[in-house]
């Protein structure tokens, strides 16, 4: 596997993006645990991406205005849905008091289902990995698909581990500020309003 897989998938993951921002968001509100559970989710939400570039129905999606623009419009609404959440201090990410506790164990199936959605309804995904995937392997040779499957394998892993890092500094920090709602009331409102940002960006995406 080439050194310049490896650094171009760090340097990817390690940009902040929507899966990134929401794994940061997360630690930050509810704890170590939820950022680690949201770093998972988005891992998790980048399989049917690969999934479609490997069997080829990427490049339906890449051809077909009508299927790109339904499922970016999908993660605008959803974009915009986590950005008024946040900014009400309401939903997944709103800020637990008890990050460690049984309510924190009850909210880990709504955070990884959040996380794994805000990289789904993301279709710059699925062209990333049908542009990104041949780059590193033969397309012309008979191991061509199990080649790229590993490549994605280990993608996905260096996003774990990225992501997970993410979520261990923030809530890190969020021991920092937890103690004073105005602080959280305003980095609520500051993700809110970056996920608007995402949301706008995306809207304006073209194939």
């Amino acid at each position: 596997m080439s050194s310049e897989f490896w650094l171009t998938s760090i340097v990817v993951t390690a940009t902040p993006g929507t899966g990134a921002l929401f794994t940061i968001a997360a630690a930050l509100a509810r704890g170590a645990r939820a950022g680690l559970v949201a770093a998972l989710g988005c891992t998790l939400g980048i399989v049917p991406h690969m999934a479609l570039a490997l069997t080829g129905a990427a490049a339906v999606l890449a051809a077909s205005p009508v299927a790109f623009e339904a499922l970016k419009w999908l993660g605008v609404a959803y974009l915009i849905h986590m950005a008024w959440g946040m900014w009400r201090q309401s939903g997944v990410l709103v800020p637990a008091d008890d990050p460690g506790g049984l309510e924190a164990g009850r909210s880990a199936g709504r955070v990884i289902g959040s996380a794994v959605l805000v990289n789904l309804l993301n279709p710059k995904l699925t062209l990333f990995f049908f542009v990104f995937l041949p780059m590193f392997a033969d397309t012309a040779s008979a191991g061509a698909m199990l080649r790229m499957t590993s490549l994605g394998i280990v993608f996905m892993a260096i996003t774990l581990v990225v992501f997970a890092a993410y979520g261990v500094c923030a809530a890190w920090l969020r021991r920092h500020v937890i103690g004073r709602p105005v602080v959280m009331t305003w980095l609520g409102r500051a993700f809110a309003l970056s996920f608007a940002v995402l949301a706008v960006t995306l809207a304006f995406t073209n194939r």
